[in-house]
């Protein structure tokens, strides 16, 4: 590589958000996010060298939203310091246990994940080739969102249907977020200094949430499954209900598959509940001023996070420490303790000043420097993890084709 540098795409429906990053020093040269592309409100929000900056782009798409940040890039003199690009994939099915550089083989599994994951990879996929038109001489590398959870054990990822289905289907869970989890994980074993031999609880809160076990520095269980509606409440899914709701509403209230499937995921979880909103900081306004709504929404969300924490403690043989992230996780003292407080069982205790300040003057702890478990705030970085994977991946390539040093006798 000509530069370390890696430029990461992380490609949703309607936006890109993007970083350029050394990966070595974990430094972020220029950030940003194009966001509600297709729309006559279309924009990209950037921040670099500390000044942030906005640029308008009425009805833009992904291929112009592309184009222009890679004309921001050029005229900041950056475009010379790509030396690859990183590109998160939500699904990766069972074939990627890890990140890989992208040849055409890669991109034909990637569309066919995207049966499994519609809402996420089409997008994922617009990215790489949007990309790839602009950055045609460099390697592109997919970094995948569930080659982190590859190594949960059959127990944990198969569902009790006809094992047939997996067999022909691959209809198995997955879990999300292994990015995420790789990092604050990795971070947890320094901060704390704990053995190879370690019980992480993690629980990654944000507009979509999920939680996992990790022993070891490996996935033995998550919650979300074969898409990522499974699992916890979340900011508008619904997270686990009785399957057989599907043929109840479709009973009763004449609901389609896909009128229940865009209701579990576009209109449920914090959002169905308060009748309010999906963000959290809202719903924490709102139940201050005496909303029982978001009082309710915000008990269930609870609720569950805790139940399903305290389920998958029971993959561990132990546990060493207990890790928020996300959004939520590392900014909302108040969803922290009540999980905390119901998670008392476990031996979990937090020092309230300490996560009123977020873990900020502890090294994220927020529970006694005694306490076993440990409770931890982590900032998760999944565009560093994107950025260093990529980099090794590349660097790993060009060691591999360059000739061996002759040698002379």
């Amino acid at each position: 590589m000509t530069s370390p540098n890696v430029l990461i795409f992380n490609c949703g429906s309607s936006s890109l958000k993007f970083a350029l990053i050394d990966p070595i020093s974990g430094v972020e040269v220029i950030s940003g996010l194009a966001e509600r592309l297709g729309e006559e409100l279309a924009s990209i929000r950037y921040s670099m060298g500390g000044m942030k900056q906005r640029l308008e782009l009425p009805g833009a798409d992904h291929q112009e939203a592309c184009a222009q940040i890679l004309g921001l890039l050029t005229e900041a003199g950056l475009k010379q310091q790509i030396g690859a690009i990183g590109h998160r994939v939500v699904h990766g099915g069972e074939r990627f246990r890890e990140s890989t550089l992208i040849d055409a083989q890669v991109m034909d599994t990637i569309r066919d994940c995207q049966r499994l994951a519609p809402l996420h990879n089409p997008a994922n996929l617009i990215g790489i080739e949007v990309a790839q038109q602009h950055f045609p001489s460099l390697q592109h590398v997919a970094v995948f969102d569930t080659a982190f959870h590859q190594s949960m054990p059959a127990e944990a990822y198969l569902y009790a249907i006809p094992y047939a289905l997996y067999q022909q289907h691959a209809v198995r869970r997955y879990g999300f977020h292994g990015t995420s989890y790789r990092y604050v994980s990795q971070r947890a074993l320094e901060l704390l200094e704990l053995p190879t031999d370690h019980s992480l609880l993690c629980a990654h809160l944000g507009n979509g949430s999920s939680a996992a076990a990790i022993r070891s520095g490996n996935s033995v269980d998550t919650t979300m499954g074969l898409t990522p509606l499974e699992g916890l409440v979340m900011g508008t899914r619904s997270g686990n209900v009785d399957p057989n709701l599907y043929d109840f509403l479709a009973s009763e209230c004449g609901y389609s598959l896909q009128q229940t499937s865009r209701m579990l995921n576009k209109e449920s979880g914090l959002l169905g509940l308060s009748g309010l909103s999906n963000d959290m900081r809202t719903l924490e306004q709102a139940e201050a001023e005496g909303n029982e709504r978001a009082r309710l929404a915000i008990d269930i969300y609870v609720f569950t996070l805790a139940r399903q924490l305290a389920g998958l403690a029971t993959s561990l043989p132990h546990l060493d420490a207990l890790v928020f992230t996300g959004g939520i996780g590392e900014n909302s003292s108040r969803i922290r303790e009540a999980t905390c407080r119901r998670l008392s069982i476990l031996g979990i205790d937090i020092d309230l000043e300490r996560n009123v300040a977020n873990g900020a003057q502890s090294q994220g702890r927020i529970s006694a420097d005694n306490n076993t478990p440990a409770v931890l705030v982590i900032n998760t970085n999944e565009e560093l993890m994107i950025a260093r994977d990529t980099h090794h991946l590349v660097a790993q390539q060009v060691a591999d084709t360059e000739p061996s040093p002759s040698r002379h006798h």
